[in-house]
């Protein structure tokens, strides 16, 4: 089985492909078209901005490639977001495979940090991608832009308001939080994503 993480100019792509090892899975880091449709898994991880992250999608062509997968396929921070209609993060058309926006934490909360870095819990967890992991668990995150609840939401987190920390459409899923850095739970939602969400 292979597993592809998509390369682009968006940090933290090794620390996925180590938290996968971490679990007993290999994956290959690559922005080759090619390598990526034929792989049984893709992981799109992603720190950065919109904007810039798009631009580089869309020079290697992989804009059109990655919204007709079929395979299983993770997005996660950037990613997630980079797979939704559209970002106010530098006023951004996205992939448009999620219908939520992404929008921007307001500025005028001021006790409220932005971004909110650090642990947060999620709840109302409900899909595959959550089995073993309790409700009201911790994970990491890392964000100055959120996605809007809507009808792909599988998991919400309140940081000013409520939103979607987690989006799921067919084959394609999404999390705001970084896996690769939640400790225990971390690892139980990318072994699930590794076993348990197939075509």
């Amino acid at each position: 089985m292979q597993t592809v993480i998509v390369k682009y100019n968006a940090g933290n792509i090794q620390s996925v492909l180590y938290a996968l090892e971490r679990i007993g899975f290999e994956g290959v880091v690559t922005d080759d078209p090619d390598t990526i449709a034929r792989a049984d898994r893709v992981i799109f991880p992603g720190v950065g901005h919109a904007g810039a992250a798009m631009a580089y999608l869309k020079e290697k062509k992989l804009d059109l490639l990655l919204k007709d997968l079929r395979q299983p396929f993770l997005g996660i921070c950037l990613g997630m977001q980079l797979m939704c209609q559209h970002s106010e993060e530098g006023d951004t058309p996205c992939l448009g495979i999620f219908e939520e926006p992404v929008l921007s934490f307001s500025k005028g909360q001021n006790q409220f940090k932005i971004p909110q870095i650090g642990w947060n819990n999620i709840y109302d967890l409900n899909s595959p991608l959550f089995d073993k992991v309790d409700e009201n668990s911790f994970v990491y995150l890392v964000h100055g832009f959120y996605a809007a609840i809507g009808n792909h939401t599988i998991a919400k987190t309140d940081y000013i308001k409520s939103y979607s920390t987690a989006l799921h459409r067919d084959n394609f899923y999404g999390v705001q939080f970084h896996p690769e850095k939640s400790a225990k739970v971390g690892e139980q939602i990318l072994h699930n994503f590794m076993t348990k969400i197939h075509h």
